[in-house]
């Protein structure tokens, strides 16, 4: 069997102008469709900028981040849908909103949508624990840069790709990001300390790549070992 699970960022879902980039996510599900050679296929959908939209608006109300972690995983889930009705009749119909469902879904054969589970969890790490849980062989993350640099390359124009990044590494990265061991509501961190924490006990191999520009996730796709982005593993 041989396995993969995919995070989509909502950088592939919305346009810079909050427009739905529905160009971006066809050709997305056609690298898919055109060479599926996975034996099971998860897809699992951030919220995005429109979440975090959402979050800061009820933030601004209130500071129930337990509220506002509900609010983005139904942002998320409307998100897989959206992606679920591009693919058509190759995707299981329905969202698995629990680890039951998602193993009533991997009967059938078809790829699987998902978004967020639960609250306080992120759906990178909702995406390592399905990973684990179907015995993926790699984890995919798409996201709005080119993978895992040193410093944020969003602010610092110096900032250098890692190309191969060991987990004790990635804490390193982490904790220097942050001194919180967990993200608020909305916050966008490519991984915390949770999702770590799955990748130490679970050893799947993890990729970050753009999912602005697909050419590298297509060369991962079909199995090219020379791309552009960050791998992750012990």
């Amino acid at each position: 069997m041989k396995n993969i699970v995919i995070k989509i960022g909502g950088s592939l879902i919305f346009s810079e102008d909050l427009e739905i980039n529905i160009q971006q996510i066809i050709k997305f599900c056609k690298v898919i469709k055109t060479n599926q050679h996975y034996d099971k296929v998860i897809i699992v959908c951030g919220g995005g900028i429109i979440a975090r939209n959402y979050i800061s608006a009820i933030r601004s109300v209130h500071s129930n981040e337990t509220s506002n972690d509900i609010m983005g995983i139904k942002i998320s889930r409307i998100n897989a849908r959206l992606l679920m009705e591009v693919f058509g009749e190759i995707a299981f119909p329905e969202i698995p909103k629990q680890f039951k469902e998602l193993a009533q879904a991997l009967l059938f054969n078809k790829i699987i949508l998902m978004g967020g589970l639960q609250p306080g969890q992120s759906t990178t790490s909702v995406a390592l624990e399905v990973a684990e849980f179907i015995d993926a062989d790699q984890v995919v993350i798409l996201t709005n840069v080119n993978g895992i640099y040193d410093k944020d390359p969003n602010k610092f124009d110096d900032a250098k790709l890692i190309k191969n990044l060991t987990l004790d590494k990635l804490q390193n990265l982490i904790i220097k990001d942050s001194n919180e061991k967990q993200a608020a509501a909305g916050e966008y961190r490519i991984f915390d300390a949770v999702s770590l924490q799955i990748m130490k006990r679970s050893k799947i191999k993890v990729y970050v790549v753009s999912g602005t520009n697909l050419d590298e996730f297509t060369k991962i796709w079909i199995g090219e070992s020379d791309f552009n982005g960050t791998v992750i593993s012990n």
